[in-house]
């Protein structure tokens, strides 16, 4: 396995490429180095200057006194390999190359040379041609995209792993939004050195990673990525989204990273035997990866569902089904106490409809007496803010009910700015928020059915 300990976890850093001008990648960088408080060493590389940002500039990581773990390359095509012989001289190990102009304009042989220098003095090369890395925990922000426009996450659980920057941008800024955590971000662009399987290895062992989401456009090594995959989805979900499925796609990808995509159908079959759970929407990617990072493993498929709305309940109950689950039937018990507590208007029924005028403290019975059946193996709430009865409180109802950690509690919550409000207060607690019934039942399902594969029942 690659030690890429250098690039997640250094104690200094260069910037080869730095700039004393704002609106260029390498004064970006160093900034957000600055402003997310990275506690090492920071050198700005650039020979027409002599300080960037109140830090001493360098001519060449060759002048920088001392041990330097790490780089972030930033300069035009042509310079990176002489840059990378450098680094090599200088004896850093971890470097991400965020420069364009390789393999996917047309440039093997460039790209090669790339490969050749890495692998003369033993780098370890994510990129070229990518986004960027993110280490919550280390403060490592190698991202060139400034934090006023796109916000970082906190720390949290999932790794998300990309091919594409535009596409791991936008999930970053979503996440960053939502409110829950990743526990590194990687873009590795055209996979040089550094691919998807050497990536996915180093995340397997990594012990705040809980859940992979992968962005996939091509696999430069199928059989080690087969073998990888199989043994990684035993011990932690694999969500992958896999572009280039069209054939007109298949060709935007190798104009974007230099990947073959191959044929869908053998990635497909590749994704279903090892169990890895695919995403066919970018909003699935961000839905299956909420669910897993939050939730318990639950091998039932037995569903109950509590709402202030009839019609959602309906809805909600057909796309459970749609997604082979099941309504829970209520105990006699549950039954005799939901007659005993709730409203005559009220019935005694699954999906539970306590009615309109339903506030928190009315949720909080229902959620009581359907999370306590033996014959429930997971909730779904429904909370139709727009009501009258219904306010802010219920979101601590809920948090408090899913705290016991022993059954999945996911909520439905749609609507204008009020309830996206209290679905960001939801998210941020650990609960996850969907805003319709078919993507909330989708992921209850892909849970299911990874709960059931982890547990030799599937």
């Amino acid at each position: 396995m690659r030690d890429l300990r250098p690039i997640f976890e250094p104690k200094s850093i260069a910037i080869i490429g730095a700039s004393r001008e704002p609106g260029k990648i390498g004064h970006v960088i160093v900034r957000n180095f600055i402003d997310g408080g990275f506690p090492g060493q920071l050198y700005p590389v650039n020979p027409n200057a002599k300080e960037i940002n109140g830090l001493k500039c360098y001519k060449s990581v060759l002048d920088i006194p001392g041990k330097v773990d790490s780089a972030v390359v930033v300069v035009p095509a042509k310079i990176v390999p002489k840059v990378l012989e450098e680094c090599g001289k200088k004896g850093i190990k971890g470097i991400v190359v965020i420069s364009g102009g390789f393999a996917e304009v047309g440039d093997y042989e460039l790209e090669k040379k790339l490969a050749d220098i890495s692998r003369e003095y033993g780098l370890q090369v994510i990129g070229p041609n990518c986004l960027g890395v993110v280490n919550p925990s280390t403060k490592v922000d190698s991202i060139f995209l400034p934090t006023h426009k796109m916000g970082r996450p906190k720390m949290g659980g999932v790794a998300f792993l990309t091919q594409s920057g535009a596409v791991g941008s936008t999930i970053l800024d979503l996440v960053a939004r939502e409110g829950f955590g990743m526990s590194k971000f990687i873009s590795y662009g055209n996979a040089t050195v550094v691919d998807e399987t050497d990536l996915l290895e180093y995340l397997g062992k990594d012990k705040k990673t809980k859940i992979i989401v992968l962005y996939l456009e091509g696999v430069k090594r199928g059989k080690e990525f087969f073998r990888v995959t199989r043994k990684l989805a035993k011990k932690k979900p694999i969500v992958v989204i896999k572009a280039g499925t069209t054939e007109n796609g298949a060709a935007a990808a190798k104009s974007h990273t230099g990947s073959l995509a191959g044929s869908y159908a053998a990635y497909r079959a590749v994704f279903r035997q090892n169990r890895l759970v695919e995403a066919k929407e970018l909003d699935d990617v961000f839905d299956f990866a909420k669910i897993f990072d939050t939730q318990p493993p639950c091998t039932g498929n037995r569903v109950a569902i509590i709402t202030n709305g009839g019609g959602m309940g309906v809805l909600t109950a057909d796309a459970v089904i749609k997604n082979g689950l099941e309504l829970a039937e209520f105990s006699e018990k549950t039954k005799k106490r939901i007659r005993e507590t709730m409203p005559p208007t009220v019935n005694a029924r699954n999906p539970f409809d306590i009615v309109g005028d339903a506030d928190a403290a009315r949720f909080e019975e229902a959620i009581g007496l359907a999370y306590g059946d033996p014959n429930v193996d997971a909730l779904i709430i429904i909370t139709l803010f727009q009501t009258v009865s219904l306010d802010s409180r219920v979101v601590d109802v809920v948090v408090k009910a899913a705290e016991d950690g022993q059954k999945p509690v996911i909520t439905i919550a749609l609507g204008g700015e009020y309830t996206e409000m209290q679905r960001r207060a939801l998210e941020s607690s650990g609960v996850p928020s969907y805003d319709c019934p078919n993507a909330a039942a989708r992921s209850l399902a892909k849970l299911v059915e990874y709960s059931r594969f982890v547990k030799g029942k599937a």
